[in-house]
């Protein structure tokens, strides 16, 4: 499946659209990852297991949004943005969404089929 941050596949007419396509999910650190989380507050510095837990979550909330292209119909998403919020303050826990348009894309003349 093509994924784009852009509006338009190079090579590619769309030929319908099938909607808002979305990903979500909610993740907390765990235990460990808060008290590391924490030292690092009063001391500074990279916080690494925050990130691989961002960088998990980005993750998941994209492999919903594919998953829920798919359900629709659509072979492709174009403008994919992600978005992230804190949930109950004081870093509790982190909303990651990832969003875009699920369309239905075929090749130009010359191209090669779209990735399923």
């Amino acid at each position: 499946m093509f994924v784009t941050t852009t509006f338009t596949i190079d090579g590619y007419r769309i030929t319908q659209y099938c909607g808002l396509v979305r990903g979500l999910i909610v993740r907390a650190p765990t235990i460990a990852q808060g008290i590391m989380g924490g030292l690092k507050n009063i001391i500074g510095g990279h916080i690494g297991a925050y990130t691989e837990m961002c960088e998990q979550a980005r993750q998941q909330a994209f492999d919903l949004l594919v998953e829920h292209a798919r359900q629709v119909g659509a072979n492709a998403i174009i403008g994919m943005r992600y978005d992230a919020s804190d949930v109950g303050g004081k870093g509790a826990a982190t909303e990651v969404l990832c969003y875009g348009t699920a369309v239905v894309v075929e090749p130009l003349a010359g191209s090669p089929p779209p990735p399923r």
